[in-house]
């Protein structure tokens, strides 16, 4: 990044439960990071030291991308819209297991990849129509899990929430081609950013992809 200033741009991230959480975050910004994240601890999403968090995300006007998997990081998702509503000048973005499983309403593996055509009503669907300061991040095998398990639901998904989805990589191989995934897991061999972004090039009209791909996150960030 000094080589090539301008060029990338960075995001801040601590251990919420760290005794100098804050102080870490705010030195974060004043460096030059854009965001904070992405939060990934075992604590529930409306725990003290998570909210201290998304108050100094306000204050410093900065969003936060939060890791949600219930029994792992940022439990208790059902419980999300009540701090969204707390913090309406908090811009979260929401990413991974529980947040992609939450698409559909049915009971579905809540922590993991579920299966099978989504059941309309999902609680991530309302998150995103019901309040402006929530976001989608499609990165990782998550996002493409929810956009590949039912194709219909998630092209209307795409257009219906087209201003509120970036795309994203989260992406373990070192070449484009898989060499460096998790051994084992349901796309090894494969590139998860390159098998997302297919996806969403089969799904999205050419304007909409451009959009998905670049345009949301280029605006969010401020690059447009």
């Amino acid at each position: 990044m000094r080589r090539e200033p301008g060029r990338y741009l960075r995001c801040t991230n601590t251990d919420p439960k760290a005794p100098d959480a804050i102080e870490h975050l705010r030195a974060g910004v004043k460096d030059g990071a854009v965001g904070f994240g992405e939060l990934k601890a075992p604590v529930t999403l409306d725990a003290p030291e998570a909210l201290r968090i998304y108050e100094l995300a306000a204050e410093l006007a900065v969003p936060v991308q939060i890791h949600f998997q219930e029994n792992l990081s940022f439990t208790g998702f059902e419980r999300l819209p009540a701090v969204v509503k707390r913090y309406p000048k908090t811009r979260f973005i929401g990413h991974a297991n529980s947040w992609w499983a939450y698409i559909g309403s049915a009971d579905d593996n809540k922590s993991g990849y579920p299966e099978g055509r989504i059941q309309p009503g999902g609680l991530t669907d309302r998150l995103l129509a019901d309040y402006p300061n929530v976001y989608g991040d499609l990165s990782a095998n998550s996002g493409r899990n929810a956009l590949a398990r039912d194709p219909e639901f998630a092209a209307e998904f795409l257009e219906r929430h087209k201003t509120k989805l970036m795309f994203g990589s989260d992406c373990g191989c070192r070449d484009g081609h898989g060499t460096g995934q998790p051994q084992g897991g349901a796309l090894q061999g494969k590139c998860v950013a390159q098998e997302t972004l297919a996806l969403l090039q089969k799904l999205a009209r050419p304007a909409l992809f451009r959009r998905l791909a670049y345009g949301n996150g280029a605006q969010f960030y401020g690059l447009a």
